[in-house]
């Protein structure tokens, strides 16, 4: 038994709640980032955590691909059916805790940019972004070499909404 303060103390229930905060989540996430989104509850340790995790991926509840970690099928029913005996502080505190992740893969999710060698030469950039339910802009550009492709990428990652308002502006008049 661990000597923190905290709700959650059994390793039943770190494995409950890293099902329950895996299950919020729309894309996979580093050991790291699963680590701080668990630590919500004063009562986990870290080596127990990690102990759990392991368990998880023994028992094929979770999965981990190039570094990254994500629910299986198996882990996802049986979150759903455990997820109500974790106290509703600590379901709180995960939702709190996950809420920024949550928000920041919802974006890069509607965000898209690939790049492709043309054959005379130089770089075509597509960059695109959705709503959720279609593409809302979507813009092929010319980079001259890769460098200048990345850029373009990362510059349309970083700032989409705002090239989208900007481009709306123009094309309407208003700038």
């Amino acid at each position: 038994m661990n000597d923190n303060f905290g709700f959650i103390h059994e390793k039943l229930d770190i494995k409950i709640l890293i099902l329950y905060i895996l299950r919020r989540l729309a894309a996979p996430v580093t050991f790291e980032q699963l680590t701080e989104l668990t630590m919500c509850d004063d009562g986990i340790g870290y080596f127990d955590f990690a102990d759990c995790v392991a368990d998880l991926i023994r028992t094929e509840h979770i999965e981990s691909k190039e570094g990254k970690y994500s629910l299986t099928a198996k882990g996802g029913r049986n979150s759903a059916i455990t997820e109500n005996n974790l106290p509703y502080t600590v379901r709180l505190a995960a939702e709190r805790s996950t809420h920024a992740l949550r928000t920041e893969m919802n974006r890069d999710s509607m965000i898209k940019t690939s790049r492709e060698r043309k054959n005379d030469g130089g770089f075509t950039v597509r960059l695109t972004m959705s709503d959720g339910i279609g593409e809302v802009v979507s813009i092929e550009m010319l980079a001259m070499n890769e460098n200048q492709a990345i850029g373009l990428e990362s510059g349309f990652r970083k700032g989409a909404e705002g090239i989208y308002n900007a481009l709306v502006e123009q094309i309407l008049g208003g700038g």
